[in-house]
This record gives C-alpha cells, structure tokens and sequence, in this order.
C-alpha cells in the first residue's frame, strides 16, 4: 500500500502535463466547468463514492482535487488502499493560485 501524500496547490502545477501523472477534479460537473485544472479529468466525488471498482491508469501518479481538500483525502486514502499512488491537494481549488487553470463558460 502507497502513503497519500499530500501537496500544496502550488505544487499542482509541477503534475499537470507529466506523462506519468493523472489528475482527478471531484468536484461536481458545474464545479468543474468553470474551471479546473489544464488536462484534469472530472469524477465527481458522488459518483466515486459509488464506484464498485477502480479503473484507472495504473503506474501513475493519481494527484486529486476538489474544492476544499477534504474529499479528495478520503478518496486518495481509498485509491492508496487498492495500489493506487495518490496525491491530495491540501485545501483543494480553494488553495489553487497556479497558471494551469482552464475555464469553459
């Protein structure tokens, strides 16, 4: 079992691009829509919790946000649990002050 690591919103930075990196928004799709970050995949957090299992990429780094840090902890402990490595950003989207961030409205 992997540790979940937690980072600072500015270090989000440093994972988006990386090939060997996945980034995951929990927030809600509206959430997410206007604005997230560049290359972040959205599942929401409702939608997680009911996941039976876990499909994805295996050999990366899972780094996982939300909009204030505390749901996406929970979920990087669940991923670490089943093999996963998992960062979590500490205070989420709310911390967020970086260059990568993408708006679609």
């Amino acid at each position: 079992m992997f540790p979940v690591e937690p980072i600072s919103g500015k270090m989000l930075d440093y994972y988006v691009g990386r090939k060997d990196s996945f980034i995951i928004d929990l927030r809600d799709a509206k959430e997410y829509h206007n604005g997230h970050i560049k290359g972040a995949v959205n599942v929401p957090y409702e939608k997680f919790e009911e996941m039976e299992r876990y499909d994805f990429p295996t050999g990366k780094i899972l780094v996982l946000y939300c909009d204030r840090g505390g749901a996406s902890l929970q979920a990087a402990r669940i991923l670490a649990r089943n093999g996963y490595k998992t960062k979590t950003v500490i205070g989420g989207m709310k911390e967020y002050r970086g260059r990568n961030l993408i708006c679609d409205i």
